[in-house]
C-alpha cells in the first residue's frame, strides 16, 4: 500500500488522520496479510509513515512525472496553481520515496546528510525507534501478521470466499483451506458500521482494536480475524 508507483496509501484515502492513523495503518496491513497472494512491504509501510506534509513548493519535487504535469496542466489553463499542488499533496508517488523514519533524530535517523529529498517532518511521531518500543505500534502488528501467516497455511492458499452482502465499507470474506475456516471483516471507513451476521461463532484470533467492541457495529477501521 505504498510503492514506487502510488503514494501512501494511509494518506491516498484520507486513513491518516490523527486520532486513527494507526488503526487504519493496521486495517490496511490486515487486508493484505490476509488476503491471497504474496504481500509486500515497502519502506515505512510497517511504521504507518504517511505522505510528506512538507511538500509544500515544486522544488520539494522531484519525480520528473509530478513535476511535468504540473507544468503541463497548469500552462495548459486546465487548473490553478493551488489545485495542483493540492493534487500532488495527494497523489505524487514521492511521498513513497521519502527517507525512512528510523528515529527521531537529525534526518529521521537517515543520514548526517542532505537527503536526496526532503524528510518528512512527522518523523517525531512516527519513526521505527519509538515503535520498536510500543508493544502496541504499526510496527509490532506487522511482525505478528507476518508470524500468523506462517503459522495458518490457509492465509496463505486457501480459497478466498468473498461475502456479498456485507454493507458498504465493509470488505468480508473466508479463507478456507483442508478443513480450516477463517473469517476476515474490515472496515474500510472512519465510521461506525453494521456487522454481516455470518452465523459463524468462531474464536477471534486477531484484532487491531485492544478492547472488544459492543453491540453489532464495526468501529472506524476496525479489522477483525476470526477462525472456527
Amino acid at each position: 500500500w505504498g510503492n514506487h508507483d502510488q503514494p501512501r496509501c494511509v494518506s491516498r484515502f484520507g486513513f491518516d488522520r490523527p486520532e486513527y492513523r494507526a488503526l487504519s495503518a493496521k486495517m490496511l496491513a490486515a487486508c493484505l496479510y490476509f488476503m491471497k497472494g504474496t504481500p509486500y512491504i515497502y519502506q515505512g509501510d510497517e511504521l504507518g509513515m504517511t505522505n510528506n506534509g512538507g511538500f509544500r513548493q515544486l522544488s520539494d519535487y522531484r519525480d520528473l512525472e509530478s513535476i511535468n504535469w504540473f507544468h503541463a496542466y497548469t500552462r495548459a489553463g486546465l487548473t490553478t496553481e493551488a489545485e495542483m499542488f493540492a493534487a500532488l499533496g495527494a497523489r505524487s508517488r514521492d511521498h513513497a520515496r521519502t527517507p525512512m523514519q528510523w528515529s527521531g533524530e537529525k534526518n529521521a535517523g537517515f543520514s548526517e546528510g542532505t537527503p536526496w529529498i526532503r524528510v518528512n517532518p512527522d518523523y517525531f511521531k512516527i519513526n521505527a525507534a519509538d515503535e520498536e518500543n510500543a508493544i502496541d505500534s504499526v510496527l509490532h502488528f506487522y511482525r505478528s501478521l507476518i508470524a500468523l501467516r506462517k503459522e495458518n497455511p490457509a492465509l496463505v492458499y486457501g480459497d478466498v470466499i468473498p461475502v456479498t452482502a456485507s454493507p458498504k465499507g465493509l470488505l468480508c470474506y473466508f479463507r478456507r483451506m483442508d478443513g480450516q475456516r477463517f473469517y476476515v471483516e474490515l472496515n474500510l471507513t472512519g465510521k461506525t458500521v453494521q456487522h454481516v451476521n455470518t452465523g459463524m461463532r468462531g474464536t477471534l484470533l486477531y484484532s487491531n482494536y485492544t478492547t472488544r467492541r459492543e453491540g453489532a457495529v464495526m468501529r472506524p477501521y476496525e479489522a477483525n480475524l476470526y477462525q472456527d
